[in-house]
């Protein structure tokens, strides 16, 4: 049995206190200080595998067969996993309401158990009969799919222990309370406890687990930033949830690549794969209108393109605004401050949109360059010529810096169509086969600038 002792954490960083106090020590914020329980003793019983009674030498630790991996039946979640599900994996799924979350895991309940694996998709927010609604719009009918409508830990934890299934699913991990805690469900010590406790089963019985997480209205896991740290997967879905597209992203994995990006359509019948998505984020070639410049970039280990679009104005206020969708902010501001100071632009009375088209989140630096011309094309009223890709990073002094895997973007861009590419001047020398494509060497965003309005 658990055992609990009262003590005071940190919302905003964790720190945890003896005593409550108004301003956290460790952070300098004030009033993030709530009590709490942690377990001082704790049952782990479920611990039955992989016990290491002493210290091994590195070198003589034996891996072979201790990852086996489990098809989903859909490519684009086997992509963000890694290459499928790892028997005995925690993964923690996020995302805001109604994205597809519930929607993805039933799907993939019933296409592992229609080979002939018993799953446990214990529903806290559901009823039995809400889930087969939503289960006979999806066409789902498997026997070996077992539903478990059930809110108590210690009822789940015994459930999984008699009905031994191979993948549990718990929807969500902040519906789950346990009687032995004293607190709400989805309080940090009820998260804490369940998290603790299904990771005990997921590592202690070899058993697979997924949980359901709620996000806060900034977009992160609601709950103790321990849940991300302590399982192994983290998934989180991107995307308008009115929209029809999501795009599901590997945040942490311990089994495969991290930045690793699935594509989904939301359609009546569940969320269909997206086999190209270059041709969802791309709309032609360009060359009609200003404002709109294409990149190559690479989401884990797959390169597509992505079109960014911009809008300059002239502001009816003091101070112009600077509004972006789908990339940093900050990395924005960056950007329009090197177009002014190195450019010549003048953007200091002008609003300023930038936009990913297609809701998909872009952090690679290579961006860059085609935010620069996207701005710089509609500032300047003159469009990005036809059948142009821009790859490259920017410097705070205007210069176009080299990106990594060149060939990879640069063949992406030949595979969609595009006749011509500009790349940092220092990637040139290093692509491999430039057959069926105009590479243009670009050193500075100045030199860059000469290629709009032009045509042929």
């Amino acid at each position: 049995m658990a055992r609990q002792r009262r003590v005071y954490r940190c919302t905003n960083c964790g720190l945890m206190l003896e005593q409550w106090i108004g301003r956290c020590p460790q952070c300098g914020e004030w009033n993030t200080i709530v009590e709490d329980t942690v377990d001082t003793v704790k049952d782990r019983s479920t611990r039955n595998q992989g016990i290491v009674s002493s210290p091994i030498p590195f070198n003589v630790i034996d891996t072979a067969g201790t990852i086996s991996r489990t098809r989903t039946g859909i490519s684009e979640l086997d992509r963000v996993l890694g290459g499928g599900i790892v028997r005995g994996s925690f993964t923690l799924v996020g995302g805001d309401p109604g994205i597809g979350k519930s929607t993805i895991l039933l799907q993939m309940a019933n296409n592992v158990a229609s080979n002939d694996v018993k799953v446990l998709y214990i529903s806290g927010e559901e009823s039995a009969e809400q889930l087969k609604m939503r289960g006979e719009r999806l066409g789902i009918d498997s026997e070996d799919l077992l539903v478990y409508p059930e809110v108590v830990l210690e009822n789940i934890r015994e459930q999984i222990l008699s009905s031994s299934p191979e993948i549990v699913i718990i929807d969500s991990i902040q519906s789950i309370l346990s009687t032995e805690i004293d607190a709400p469900p989805g309080s940090i010590a009820q998260i804490r406890n369940g998290a603790g406790t299904l990771l005990e089963i997921a590592k202690g019985m070899n058993v697979t687990v997924f949980v359901v997480g709620h996000v806060t209205k900034d977009g992160w896991i609601a709950g103790p930033k321990m849940l991300e740290h302590l399982v192994d997967t983290v998934l989180y879905f991107e995307g308008d949830s009115s929209g029809a597209y999501r795009v599901l992203r590997t945040v942490k994995n311990r089994f495969g690549p991290t930045g690793e990006i699935g594509v989904f359509e939301m359609k009546a019948d569940g969320l269909k794969e997206v086999k190209d998505p270059s041709h969802l984020f791309i709309h032609g070639h360009g060359g009609n209108l200003p404002g709109a410049a294409v990149m190559a970039t690479i989401e884990g280990t797959r390169a597509l393109l992505v079109e960014v679009q911009s809008l300059v104005s002239r502001s009816s206020f003091s101070m112009p605004r600077r509004i972006s969708i789908g990339i940093d902010m900050s990395r924005l501001s960056v950007l329009l401050a090197v177009l002014e100071k190195r450019g010549g632009l003048k953007l200091s009375s002008s609003d300023v949109v930038v936009s990913v088209a297609g809701g998909i989140k872009v952090v690679d630096p290579a961006i860059d360059l085609s935010i620069i011309m996207a701005v710089a094309s509609s500032a300047m009223d003159k469009p990005v010529p036809r059948g142009m890709v821009f790859i490259g990073e920017v410097g705070l002094n205007g210069e176009v810096r080299a990106v990594n895997r060149i060939d990879a973007r640069v063949n992406e861009a030949k595979r969609m169509g595009f006749s011509r590419v500009a790349i940092p001047s220092s990637n040139s020398g290093s692509l491999e086969d430039t057959r069926g494509i105009k590479i243009l060497p670009i050193s500075s965003i100045r030199q860059a600038f000469g290629i709009l309005g032009k045509q042929g």
